[in-house]
């Protein structure tokens, strides 16, 4: 380090690399805007993105002043065109998934739909800009998609909910209960936080978020495929902890429908929810929860800190808590592990 920084003083070295930095970025911002223009190249056995289990049935609800919103529903009938369906059944009570960042609701809690059904109506809705959620001009703001949370189980005439929030729907969950208390009956938040910009590293990592829109726009989905397959057979070039050496292979078997399912997300909405999830604080808030609430710690998650998990569950009152030695996608990656205690959680809320 130090023969490197001697170098560094060094003002024609300085000069050069002042002159290199800028023509490197650009060299490589090209190549991206070539490769992105091409044809998708051919596959010699292209793997169809086939969901890895039945899922709950899906409908798109028209919500007054909302619009179109898509939803997973576990007691959606085939003949039932009544959005309201006055025939589900009032007593079963209801399960409401909020998913994460950029995952959009069936690559989150595919795993956990089965399960959580036989204690209840699950219902998943995709947010906003993630994806088949709506696509407003307006900024992504996460306040918006609890109102449009709020506005669908209103029109559904179902409620109060628990609701379980995954990293961002964290937020979301929370901010549902303070803007429409009336509507959640429990709160379950999983691998998430009352605030996502305390050290230094989270406030570069948010400050990132327009390099992050630019590559998602630019860089064609079979380059994710092909760096994410190359993560799982141990590749050193890492850009998601999702795909590793260590992914159980059933897992990485699903890459096809991940990437797909990820795609369908809008790269401006997604960066934006990133920028957006640094300004969230609900520390001045939170601990007024007067609702049954559960916190998730995922103790090795590298996305959302340990230490700010802990910090949440310590200002919500008598909250139920339960650690998880697992990294950020553990819904995904171990759901033999995840799942259980998922469920044991939503059972404490439910009393």
């Amino acid at each position: 380090m130090s023969r490197l920084l001697a170098r560094l003083r060094d003002p024609r070295r300085l000069l050069l690399l002042a002159a290199l930095y800028p023509a490197g970025w650009l060299a490589a911002l090209l190549a991206v805007a070539y490769a992105a223009s091409r044809s998708r190249p051919e596959v010699d056995e292209p793997v169809m993105p086939v969901p890895p289990t039945v899922l709950p049935p899906a409908r798109i609800v028209a919500v007054p002043e909302v619009g179109e919103v898509f939803v997973r529903d576990t007691e959606a009938g085939p003949a039932r065109p009544d959005p309201a369906r006055p025939d589900a059944d009032p007593s079963r009570p209801v399960i409401l998934l909020l998913h994460g960042w950029m995952l959009p609701a069936d690559a989150n809690w595919y795993t956990c739909y089965g399960p959580l059904s036989e204690l209840g109506r699950v219902i998943a809705v995709d947010h906003r800009g993630h994806g088949r959620g709506l696509r407003p001009a307006a900024p992504f703001r996460l306040a918006d998609a609890a109102d449009d949370v709020a506005a669908l189980l209103r029109h559904l005439g179902v409620g109060p909910v628990v609701a379980v929030g995954y990293s961002m729907g964290g937020p979301i969950a929370q901010l549902l209960w303070q803007r429409h208390p009336g509507l959640v009956r429990g709160l379950v938040l999983c691998a998430t936080s009352a605030t996502f910009n305390v050290s230094l590293r989270d406030r570069w990592t948010w400050r990132l978020m327009g390099a992050l829109q630019l590559t998602l726009r630019l860089v064609p989905r079979h380059w994710w495929e092909r760096i994410l397959a190359g993560q799982a057979k141990g590749s050193r070039l890492r850009i998601s902890r999702l795909m590793t050496a260590q992914t159980p292979p059933e897992v990485a078997a699903l890459l096809p429908w991940i990437v797909s399912e990820l795609d369908r997300g809008s790269a401006e909405d997604v960066a934006e929810a990133g920028r957006e999830l640094s300004r969230f604080d609900a520390r001045g808030w939170v601990g007024s929860i007067d609702v049954p609430a559960a916190v998730l710690i995922t103790t090795s998650d590298a996305l959302v800190p340990e230490r700010n998990q802990r910090d949440l569950a310590a200002r919500i009152p008598r909250a139920f808590v339960a650690e998880l030695a697992l990294d950020h996608d553990g819904v995904v990656t171990h759901p033999d592990e995840f799942v259980p205690v998922l469920r044991k959680a939503v059972e404490q809320v439910l009393g």
